[in-house]
């Protein structure tokens, strides 16, 4: 009795890859450049990365200079000013609205303006 042998089947190989041999390198090739691809964009992301990455570093140094210079000019300003009751004396100057409103009240000899007052300017 003849038996027919046939040809081995690769169980690791997909369905797609059973074919012939130029679909098979077709396939490889595709992979590749798949690959190839992938790794670029990979690379691209990186530097993508590492420069966001310097801008902020850059950016975080940026505002601690400003926090240092902000808490230098107010230890320059809360130095320059007198200590007891400054606040309380200008509230008095400026009458009981107080603030910025009760400042143009006094300076218009007791009206007030329907423009508001813009750097000095009525």
């Amino acid at each position: 009795m003849m038996c027919e042998v046939m040809p081995t089947i690769n169980e690791d190989t997909p369905m797609s890859q059973r074919g012939s041999q130029s679909s098979g390198s077709d396939s490889d090739s595709h992979f590749e450049q798949l690959m190839v691809n992938m790794l670029d964009e990979r690379d691209r992301l990186l530097d993508t990365l590492r420069e966001t990455q310097e801008s902020l570093s850059l950016a975080q140094q940026r505002l601690q200079d400003v926090i240092y210079d902000r808490d230098s000019l107010q230890r320059q300003l809360n130095s320059a000013l007198p200590q007891d009751g400054w606040q309380r004396d200008l509230d008095e100057r400026l009458g009981e609205e107080g603030g910025v409103d009760g400042l143009a009240v006094l300076e218009n000899g007791g009206r007030e303006n329907s423009v508001p007052r813009v750097g000095g300017v009525n």
